[in-house]
């Protein structure tokens, strides 16, 4: 690069434009940084103090070189930031003398004979010529590839180290790592590979390219590739899930009736699906018709095991799903894959249960709420179990349910049903009692009992645990609250939280932190939200009064 500061006109041009070629950018980029360069090597000749500037003519190639003196007044200098400066500063007043036309900001340029390069100019030069053009190839490529993410992209193996594979992709470089590599892949130096490109970053090194071939979305793209039907929209993959180099379930959706969605990833004698496999080094793939249905998406997603019944909590986004004994294995899959995977794909956490155990545990609570009934309500056991039957889960719901909800039951009426009620109510006024009584023994503070949210088990449960004051209460988080793991010693150990018992959701949790956060005084309230349209009641009622009712 020495020799083209040194070369004549015509050889400044045809370096300018090899290098522009050969890093792929923009010939006048390197022209400006053959400028600096010629820029820097004249101050240090004439003085670091000058404003001297270098032009290079793109299309001759002659270099100008002249130093810039300009207009200022003192409203412009100021001694600690921009101090006068005799070598590019003149005074108006004194411009004026000469240039009666002179105005602020005017600039005077006076030629500079060029200058000859030893060793040392050369090679500074060379220095900043070759940064420059290093800065504008690398945001070259940002630029470039960070408009591809999202998509595969194709390369050689340039190296490996420490098990990152490097891939030269022909005006870049990517990396993939270890953790988004396909486990027991063996990727050589000089192997061709596809990758999908998930991240383009800048570093002080140059722009990093992050590439996996162990994302759920680089399987996805490969079948945009393979099938047609994908690739133009007609089929939607709405959802996919991997175990890398082992195991995968994809859910797919036609937008067109007359064609099958399943079968088109699959393709004639199942070339399209062996074409993804075999590039996945033989991941087997299951193939799922998706569905707006949760339940149905769900059992799709377990295949190829049989499901009996499926039991939604939608608040929880967790599924019960029961097998006959001789799917359960299946439904499982080899350490859990076939669950895991079915779990990934739905967004649902998924419980298997076999039909005897679900058979088992469902006794155990109508057993549980037919004791609870007897006791409170100081009714025979066939009575209570006939409330049991009814889906009725707590007291609460008998002591305040609409009366004729009970009336209409079968062997009850008005005269009952008021007396069923009258009994759930003291049950439930001498229980809120003996609450209160222990959570005045335990030295529960006043000002937590009014905390929206808290129940008096809950301020019980809280005295047990030692948080006995509205600060204490309010100090705490979510996870202090519902309970985490940490490891100790290598091992995961459960950390119970204060109210653990209760199962709250992470949201509930964390609004009861907020609460007490606004009664302490710590924070303001936030603002409430926009009240909801009223809609007429209809079936759903009935959830929304007993949300925990089968």
């Amino acid at each position: 690069m020495s020799t083209g500061i040194s070369a004549n006109r015509m050889e400044i041009l045809q370096i300018a434009d090899a290098v522009a070629r050969e890093k792929s950018i923009d010939k006048e980029i390197v022209i400006q940084a053959m400028e600096h360069a010629l820029q820097k090597a004249a101050r240090s000749r004439y003085g670091a103090e000058h404003d001297i500037r270098a032009t290079i003519d793109q299309k001759t190639g002659e270099m100008e070189l002249k130093r810039v003196m300009t207009v200022v007044d003192e409203s412009m200098l100021d001694p600690e930031t921009r101090p006068f400066n005799p070598s590019t500063d003149i005074m108006l007043d004194v411009a004026k003398k000469t240039d009666p036309e002179a105005v602020l900001g005017k600039e005077y340029s006076e030629g500079l004979p060029p200058i000859e390069f030893g060793r040392v100019a050369a090679q500074t030069a060379k220095q900043v010529i070759n940064h420059e053009v290093r800065e504008a190839e690398r945001e070259r490529q940002f630029s470039e590839y960070k408009d591809r993410i999202g998509e595969i992209i194709n390369g050689v193996v340039k190296r490996v180290e420490f098990y990152n594979v490097i891939v030269d992709l022909g005006r870049a470089e990517g990396v993939i790592r270890k953790s988004e590599s396909i486990p027991r892949e063996n990727l050589r130096v000089g192997d061709r590979t596809r990758a999908y490109v998930y991240d383009v970053r800048r570093e002080t090194k140059g722009p990093q390219i992050f590439l996996s071939r162990a994302k759920p979305e680089f399987m996805a793209r490969l079948f945009a590739q393979e099938v047609p039907e994908v690739y133009e929209g007609v089929i939607e993959i709405k959802a996919a899930a991997r175990d890398p180099g082992s195991r995968a379930k994809i859910a797919v959706i036609s937008h067109d009736s007359s064609i099958d969605p399943v079968g088109a990833c699959v393709g004639m004698r199942g070339a399209r699906v062996q074409a993804v496999v075999g590039e996945l080094q033989g991941e087997k793939i299951d193939i799922i018709p998706w569905s707006s249905d949760p339940a149905t998406f769900i059992v799709n997603a377990l295949q190829p095991a049989e499901v009996s019944k499926v039991v939604l909590d939608p608040e929880e986004a967790r599924v019960e799903v029961v097998v006959g004994e001789a799917q359960l294995s299946l439904a499982i899959g080899r350490r859990g894959q076939n669950v895991r995977l079915a779990s990934q794909l739905t967004g649902w956490s998924i419980d298997i249960l076999t039909e005897a155990e679900e058979s088992e545990r469902r006794q155990k609570e109508f057993a549980t709420r037919t004791e609870l009934f007897v006791k409170a309500l100081e009714v025979d056991e066939m009575f209570a179990q006939l409330l049991a039957s009814e889906g009725f889960e707590t007291v609460e719901e008998i002591a305040y349910v609409d009366q004729m909800e009970l009336a209409s039951i079968e062997g009850l009426n008005d005269e009952i049903a008021d007396e069923l009620q009258a009994r759930g109510r003291e049950f439930l006024d001498k229980f809120a009692a003996e609450l209160e009584a222990k959570r005045v023994a335990l030295g529960v503070a006043d000002d937590l009992k009014g905390v929206p949210g808290i129940t008096g088990p809950m301020l019980v449960a809280l005295g047990e645990k030692g948080v006995k004051t509205l600060e204490d209460f309010a100090g705490l988080v979510g996870d202090d609250i519902r309970g985490y793991f940490e490891t100790k010693n290598g091992e995961r150990v459960r950390e119970p939280g204060v109210l653990e018992d209760f199962q709250l959701t992470q949201e509930q949790a964390d609004a009861l932190v907020l609460n007490a956060r606004v009664a302490a005084g710590w924070i303001e309230a936030p603002p409430e939200p926009e009240p909801e349209p009223e809609v007429e009641g209809d079936a759903d009622d009935v959830a929304s009064v007993f949300p925990n009712r089968n």
